[in-house]
């Protein structure tokens, strides 16, 4: 396995883009869907934010340093990454925030000679936070939330469905969720649909525009590497740009903000998904680091993490012992995200030894080991030593042993 991840390696058009990154030999690191690396130019660009931007120029930087226009700005440069054209994604907040952003106006955005369409479907294994924030938004509205497996979505939907809130990749087995088809039947059933792209935004194709979503959010420090608490992304579709109702509607997202009227009047565009000042350092952190993807195709990104999550899962085939892991995450390409999750009854015990042993994947309590891949920079020598140190680990831990 070792010759051959090598020859993989050999012939990655994406490796040279490992250099870009602040990473050492010594640590395969594998979590990258938690918290991507730091792009290696970054720290640079921040600190000329701080000392120049900031210590200089001070409060002239929100005009003469494009302070201002960031949150639009940066969205522009999200866009292509996941299928969207200018003007559809706002960047602010974080995810929570966005997606109460998204269910809320979405909600909003209903035909109220429908009254019946009152019920909010969410992915029963959704991340937590999609839950706390879709109950949140259901005691606002009024509408009742139903938890469904995403698996049995479509044949839940109904005259009462209004909203639908799913993760395009769940995050503990890594399963991809068909957004086209689901989108398509949502949109059948007279609902809309709001994604969250947390696992998939830069990882593989989405298409927002393509498949006609209505609204989405997603991290920015997963996939596209912006750093820890990097400000999440609003999408909100052209065609509802009009009608978004943002249910927190700050004075960054009026149409004449600095004429501090007492009566509220939404910005035109994506705009209206803006609430209050934009955290300017860590935005410019994450417009920094999108310069990694400049002439990057998301085709070969894609190819690349099948490839990887491919070989993965037959190293571990390989040098695992029988019976002690087994994977959750779907054979099938179409139905994989960027990730591969391994049930293992002594999850705890075994992710602390492969840190210990510097392969950084992360914990899914009570019993699933995380594994994730970012093409941009992780390589066919990582996973096979990553699968390799599995299972050696395996050896040594007893089984039954947390």
């Amino acid at each position: 396995m070792t010759e051959r991840s090598a020859a993989l390696d050999a012939a990655d058009q994406l490796a040279p883009l490992r250099d870009l990154f602040v990473l050492d030999e010594a640590t395969t690191y594998l979590d990258g869907n938690s918290l991507g690396a730091l792009p290696r130019h970054v720290p640079d660009r921040v600190r000329d934010v701080i000392d120049r931007q900031w210590g200089e120029l001070r409060i002239r930087s929100w005009t003469e340093s494009g302070w201002w226009t960031a949150p639009e700005r940066i969205g522009d440069r999200i866009a292509p990454i996941v299928g969207a054209g200018p003007g559809r994604i706002v960047v602010g907040d974080s995810t929570s925030v966005n997606i109460f952003k998204a269910v809320v106006g979405a909600a909003r955005l209903l035909d109220p000679a429908e009254p019946i369409r009152d019920e909010i479907l969410v992915d029963a294994t959704t991340f937590p936070t999609d839950g706390y924030i879709a109950a949140s938004a259901a005691r606002m509205t009024g509408m009742p939330v139903v938890p469904v497996d995403p698996e049995l979505l479509v044949g839940s939907l109904g005259p009462r469905t209004a909203v639908v809130l799913l993760n395009h990749v769940d995050f503990r087995t890594g399963r991809l969720h068909d957004l086209p088809a689901i989108t398509a039947a949502v949109h059948e059933a007279g609902a809309l649909v709001v994604w969250d792209l947390c696992h998939s935004a830069g990882a593989l194709p989405v298409g927002l525009d393509a498949h006609g979503v209505d609204l989405a959010v997603g991290c920015t420090y997963k996939y596209l590497n912006g750093g820890p608490g990097s400000p999440a992304f609003l999408y909100v579709a052209e065609r509802h740009q009009q009608r978004f109702d943002s249910p927190l509607p700050g004075w960054n997202s009026h149409a004449d903000p600095f004429a501090m009227d007492g009566e509220y009047a939404a910005a035109d565009g994506a705009v209206r998904g803006r609430v209050g000042t934009p955290d300017i350092l860590s935005m410019l952190a994450l417009e920094a680091s999108l310069d990694v993807w400049e002439g990057v195709r998301l085709d070969a990104v894609r190819e690349k993490s099948l490839a990887l999550t491919d070989f993965f899962l037959e190293c571990v085939e390989v040098y695992a012992p029988k019976g002690r892991v087994e994977s959750l995450t779907p054979a099938a390409h179409a139905e994989r995200g960027s990730q591969v999750a391994l049930r293992c009854a002594e999850a705890p015990a075994v992710m602390e030894a492969l840190i210990a042993r510097g392969i950084v994947g992360d914990l899914r309590r009570p019993d699933v080991l995380r594994f994730g891949f970012t093409p941009l920079y992780t390589g066919f020598a990582d996973a096979e030593r990553a699968a390799r140190v599995l299972g050696e680990v395996l050896t040594e831990v007893p089984a039954g042993h947390v």
